[in-house]
């Protein structure tokens, strides 16, 4: 993600728990007969969102289904189908789920109760499901569009139709999901459309069947996806394709009245790939493209193998060109940081945007003269100030409530990027960028740790860098910063120091 407008706020993303009583819906007699202890809602105990994910069970592959009524402003019917296998013997199976009805629930073929708690939904199959089993869950829902209680996220409503932004804990307002990055699974995808609209999903299209007055389009992913990745789109659309590197299919997707106009920006995709893969390897997916959504939501989202951006970054005049340049390159940049190379819990999540702001600033420094080295030199004047907002890159401080994006601070952004070019400086440039290429073959289609990249790094490196990092990661201050004696924390004007203290 990168949040590209960060001073201006965004009131579809605010983010506030309510009950999920529309999930008892039309099943309530079904729901009474579960017995035994109440229902809870459980999580993976991610220290940022603690009852995010579920334990017991790990998800093989989503298939989704999804009827969209031609309005953006109408809940959508949807099957969603889990092939899961059980990590331990379970009575009962959470699933995170928060904004839409649930009609009913079967485990592997035969009905099943359900009920909520929190933001779960809480499944008691008719038979207990033992450990290293296989179990098929099937739900079916709706899955709305319109924010209740002033909550967004998940669906974002577009002038023609509809586009996802899950992260960094929102896939479970559209479907039910074990809705934490450390399980990934194989997804596919039928979305029916009225005819006249274009549907896209991740992965590759599979195949598009018209009965009657609607088309149902179907996409297949050939890796593992985290569910904050996931991406389905339904509108007006124009699907424009091309070859990348190596013969990659790139398909980008945009407002079929302004492709002429937005023809110029898709163009820059492959060598852009080609740019990214002279630095870290081969791209890590089947294909790639760009979404451009006719959308304001003040971010841009890197939903793997497609994506996400706001149409108006491309055409608004007060953006220069390399900086539109670079955001596509940080976006891409997460394919391999984030999507291919997931993080194992939501404090990790300094590797994906640490990474994708460093290529991002490498770009602009080799195709636009904005050297790297002076960018990284006002990161670290701030980075003081970042940390006592934000929190240190490796653990940043848990969002407040409401506010689920708030994770995505400066100290996740140039200040992880920061670190990347202390290290650089510590170890080399020649280990760092064999760091860099090793990092992402060897955890390829994984979610992996901060402590595994501090295991590589100090291999790669030759010594053990556990010090190194523990002072740049987790310190309250910034460490010096070697090679660069002179560099100092500059203290934050005294109007901004106000505006803090408010």
């Amino acid at each position: 993600m990168l949040l590209t407008r960060p001073a201006r706020p965004h009131p579809a993303r605010r983010f506030l728990r309510r009950p999920k009583a529309a999930l008892l819906a039309s099943a309530v007699t079904v729901c009474l007969v579960a017995a035994g202890a109440p229902a809870e809602p459980l999580g993976v105990g991610d220290r940022i969102f603690p009852e995010l994910g579920n334990p017991g069970y790990d998800v093989a592959a989503y298939d989704l289904a999804l009827t969209y009524p031609g309005s953006n402003d109408k809940p959508l019917k949807a099957v969603t189908t889990i092939d899961a296998r059980l990590t331990d013997s379970l009575n009962r199976i959470n699933l995170d789920f928060a904004h839409g009805t649930v009609e009913s629930v079967q485990v592997d073929g035969r009905r099943a109760a359900f009920t909520s708690a929190g933001e779960d939904l809480v499944v008691t199959p008719d038979h207990a499901l033992p450990l290293g089993s296989v179990t098929r869950i099937t739900v079916r829902h709706t899955s709305d569009p319109v924010p209740a209680d002033d909550r967004d996220g998940g669906w974002v409503r577009t002038t023609d139709g509809l586009a996802m932004a899950n992260q960094a804990d929102a896939a479970h307002l559209v479907f039910p999901c074990n809705d934490h990055p450390s399980d990934k699974a194989m997804f596919t995808f039928h979305v029916t459309a009225p005819n006249g609209y274009t549907a896209v999903a991740n992965g590759l299209p599979t195949g598009a069947v018209k009965a009657g007055g609607s088309t149902t389009w179907s996409y297949r992913s050939q890796h593992p996806m985290a569910t904050e990745l996931a991406q389905v789109s339904i509108g007006h659309s124009a699907v424009v394709r091309r070859t990348g590197p190596h013969g990659l299919p790139l398909r980008d997707v945009v407002p079929a009245a302004d492709k002429t106009e937005l023809e110029p920006w898709l163009a820059r995709t492959p060598d852009q790939i080609g740019w990214m893969e002279s630095k870290i390897g081969p791209y890590p997916f089947e294909t790639y493209g760009v979404l451009m959504a006719q959308a304001s939501t003040g971010f841009e989202l890197e939903t793997q193998t497609l994506s996400l951006f706001e149409k108006d970054i491309f055409t608004e005049p007060a953006y220069p060109k390399w900086y539109i340049e670079s955001v596509m390159v940080h976006e891409l940049s997460h394919q391999w940081f984030g999507d291919s190379v997931s993080p194992r819990t939501w404090s990790d999540v300094w590797l994906n945007e640490g990474h994708a702001t460093w290529y991002e600033a490498l770009y602009a420094e080799e195709k636009a003269d904005r050297p790297l080295q002076d960018r990284m030199k006002a990161a670290y004047g701030a980075s003081d100030r970042w940390r006592a907002a934000g929190g240190p890159p490796a653990r940043p401080k848990p969002p407040a409530p409401g506010q689920k994006i708030g994770i995505f601070r400066p100290n996740i952004y140039d200040g992880a990027a920061l670190v990347l070019f202390a290290l650089r400086q510590e170890i080399g440039k020649d280990a760092f960028e064999r760091l860099e290429k090793v990092w992402v073959q060897e955890n390829r289609d994984t979610s992996v740790g901060t402590a595994d990249f501090v295991r590589l790094a100090s291999a790669v490196g030759g010594r053990d860098l556990t010090g190194f990092f523990r002072d740049w990661l987790y310190g309250e201050k910034t460490p010096p910063m070697p090679g660069h004696p002179d560099w100092k924390q500059v203290p934050a004007p005294a109007s901004a120091g106000s505006a803090k203290k408010s």
